[in-house]
């Protein structure tokens, strides 16, 4: 089914079994009826849709939770699908934990089957392999740890880059052999030639073959492997999970849609839940074209909208709404607020990072009333060298914080690489000036590569670096890691698989590494390694005669978390790590270009992937949405100016709407795909385009009033700036104006091609 299509059969009740047999809701109160009659009408035509095959569509604070296990209940109570039979796929433990609770409320406590993708593919090796008595391999206990034994490298940052290819790889089902023209026709870059990539991918592969140890992407692969290869167990398998639930489809990789394929036999039901606007992970391997274009694999599929937000003010939505107009190129409808009113999100400009995080600490203080924990509020950033400052200042004003999932400085590779060295050096000062003077050698030539990004811009230290997080917690988050210890295998077993056993590879001899490695050493990892730099030279101005050791702990206790887990504190989390949560008070901080969007982000794919992230960013948000940009940043000895993100500008339009004022605000040029300046305002148009841009204005007003919407949310000045000046006259011409996507581009392609060839 990878390259084909499902063909969807009559919607009719579930008969395959006596009717009795169903495990149906005795409760009267869950009734068929009773269990559907707090939703709204789509959520309602969502819960009990007929199609075998059906996608949910959800925005940002719909309730898709509660419609999925409602539609679950309620086809259970009808005895359209038999609970037993049922098998819902999420993407943490966490989340398969709600389901099965939320089920349980419902009556289902039994029989429906919830986990993650690696949870229920590890579950269904570990009963096959008992079936046909072979003993379980082990799990890698240490991944980085076998990438080591094969590469060499001893560099934590070197084995975490390789091993993110590896990683990348097994998620888009690219083998070793494939992997070089794969990662030149995605734009990877990666740490070594793609050749020896590819030759380290093999040596892994073969090393844990003759350890007889498997990873989490084996689960996968291997679970699906087995169904293709024996149609019997398959069918066997099929028919215990013939009725499907996937949550954040949009999250989806392929590996992931190989296995979910290879559960579904021909009469499968499968229901997914997912939202394009939220597709973020495209840079792991997600692949949100089985969401949006899912009837491309499946027939018949049918589609329902979930557009109505629980979670936030009208005032955040009509900010989301604005920033989605401008650049998403996702399929999705816009969302409806049902909330009361609430405040009007600000923008706040400030002099630097250290005045941007202390005026956040401030407000933080002042938003924790009586009736208002700090756990209620949050700060979001983009990148994890964001992340100091703000640990500082909080610290400072003595406010109880954590950080998400750790990812604080020093959590970053290249920082603990350089703190290791840091145990043998005799004194702080000199360890500082060494390691400052290697950045301050390497700089130029990690500048360079970086300005490359962006030839023309006008200040080429503006998009200097900050970090890309890792943010994925999938593994982390394994369902049922308690069963993964080390097995004892017993003389005589079977051999599992392609597995052979052999004898143990020796470990490959490990160079000395020193503070840094340079051939690794990025724009983003270079700020973090500067910033290390700066809180050495801090901590020496504390005291003088400080040893390693003393810096050492002095930076633990100064970047340390104030707040537990389960603690009453402030949340600090990067965008990423944020999705999937809420509070009421969000703090954006350090919205700027070369953050938002991320400086490497240059093709029309990547750019909307930045949009989506930020609207991610947003929708964390209850009631109160605070932005920060600083106007500098200092790196290491060097201070930075920095431009406001292109994405403020349909902010600042949004703004102005709630505030009731005529937008004037100046225009900044955004960046194009290809990193040249792209045309945004008004007065850089000249003779006959600012004439057609009147006229797209005096259309957009049509529209607006048509549509009873603010005028931005059809489209913002800056796509009619881009539209009088490249004057598109086809369709495909269109869609490569930065702002419109499919969707815009069916409502109102046609009459803007027109009013376009129309022109002077």
């Amino acid at each position: 089914m990878d390259a084909g299509r499902v063909r969807a059969e009559p919607a009719t009740a579930w008969v395959s079994r006596p009717a009795g047999t169903i495990a149906r809701v005795s409760d009267a109160s869950n009734e068929p009826a009773a269990l559907v009659a707090g939703l709204n009408p789509e959520q309602r035509e969502a819960a009990t849709h007929e199609a075998h095959h059906l996608r949910i569509l959800a925005g940002a604070g719909s309730g898709k939770t509660r419609v999925l296990t409602r539609r679950i209940a309620y086809q259970s109570a009808t005895g359209t699908i038999d609970p037993r039979a049922v098998l819902a796929v999420t993407f943490t433990r966490k989340a398969a934990s709600e389901l099965r609770s939320r089920l349980g409320q419902l009556g289902l406590r039994d029989g429906v089957q919830a986990g993650t993708f690696h949870s229920i593919a590890w579950a269904q090796l570990r009963q096959r392999w008992a079936e046909r008595g072979i003993t379980p391999p082990e799990l890698v206990t240490s991944k980085l740890g076998m990438i080591r034994s094969v590469s060499g490298a001893r560099s934590r940052t070197a084995l975490l880059d390789l091993m993110g290819e590896i990683e990348w790889a097994n998620a888009r089902c690219v083998d070793p052999e494939e992997y070089p023209s794969a990662a030149t026709a995605a734009r990877r870059d990666p740490p070594h030639d793609p050749q020896r990539v590819a030759e380290l991918m093999a040596a892994y592969v073969n090393h844990k073959r003759r350890q007889r140890v498997v990873d989490f992407d084996d689960l996968l692969r291997l679970a699906a492997r087995d169904l293709r290869a024996d149609p019997v167990y398959a069918s066997g398998r099929q028919w215990m999970n013939r009725f499907l639930f996937v949550d954040e489809f949009q999250d989806v990789n392929p590996r992931q849609f190989q296995l979910l394929s290879a559960w579904m036999g021909e009469g499968a039901h499968l229901t997914v839940v997912g939202d394009p606007h939220q597709a973020i992970y495209a840079w792991n391997g997600a692949d949100a074209g089985y969401l949006v274009e899912m009837d491309r694999y499946f027939d018949d599929a049918a589609t329902v909208t979930l557009t109505r937000n629980y979670r936030s003010s009208p005032q955040i939505i009509t900010v989301a709404n604005a920033v989605l107009s401008d650049g998403s190129d996702q399929r999705g409808a816009a969302l409806v607020p049902t909330r009361p009113d609430g405040a009007i999100p600000t923008v706040s400009v400030h002099p630097d990072e250290i005045q941007e995080a202390r005026q956040i600490a401030r407000e933080l203080r002042a938003a924790h009333r009586p009736g208002r924990r700090w756990a209620d509020l949050a700060v979001l950033v983009r990148t994890n060298a964001q992340l100091t400052p703000l640990t500082q200042a909080l610290s400072s004003a003595d406010i109880p914080h954590r950080t998400r999932g750790g990812g604080g400085l020093l959590d970053q590779p290249e920082v603990s690489d350089a703190l290791r060295s840091l145990r043998r050096a005799r004194e702080v000062g000199t360890w500082i000036g060494d390691l400052a003077r290697e950045l301050r050698e390497l700089r130029p030539q990690i500048e360079r590569a970086d300005r490359a990004l962006d030839p023309e811009s006008e200040d080429a230290d503006d998009d200097a670096g900050f970090d890309e997080s890792d943010e994925s917690d999938e593994f982390d988050e394994f369902d049922g890691a308690e069963d993964l210890s080390p097995r004892d295998r017993p003389a005589g077993e079977r051999a599992l698989g392609d597995w052979t056993p052999d004898e143990r590879v020796p470990e490959t001899p490990r160079p000395r590494s020193g503070r840094i490695a340079p051939e690794h050493l990025t724009a983003e990892r270079l700020a973090n390694l500067d910033e290390l730099v700066r809180l050495g030279r801090e901590y020496l101005d504390l005291d003088p005669a400080g040893t390693p050791n003393g810096f050492g702990a002095w930076l633990r206790s100064s970047l340390a978390d104030a707040g537990g887990a389960d603690s009453d504190a402030v949340e600090l989390s990067t965008f990423h790590a944020a999705k999937g949560l809420e509070w009421p008070v969000v703090h954006l901080a350090g919205v700027e270009k070369g953050l938002i969007p991320i400086h490497f982000a240059e093709t029309q794919a990547e750019l909307a992937e930045e949009t989506r992230l930020f609207y991610v960013a947003i929708t964390r948000a209850e009631e109160e949405l605070v932005i920060h940009r600083a106007e500098k940043r200092t790196t290491g000895t060097r201070e930075m100016r920095r431009k406001p993100s292109a994405f403020l500008e349909p902010v600042e339009e949004a703004l102005d709407f709630l505030n009731g004022v005529e937008h004037r605000r100046p225009r900044r040029a955004p960046t194009s795909g290809q990193g040249r300046p792209a045309p945004s305002t008004k007065a850089g148009l000249t003779g006959t385009d600012v004439e057609l841009f009147a006229t797209l204005r005096t259309w957009r007003l049509d529209q607006s009033r048509a549509a009873k919407k603010p005028a931005f949310v059809i489209l913002t000045d800056d796509v009619l700036t881009r539209l009088a000046s490249v004057r598109p006259l086809t369709r495909s011409q269109l869609l490569d104006i930065r702002g419109i996507g499919p969707t815009k581009a069916d409502l109102f392609g046609d009459a803007l091609l027109k009013l376009i060839a129309d022109a002077p």
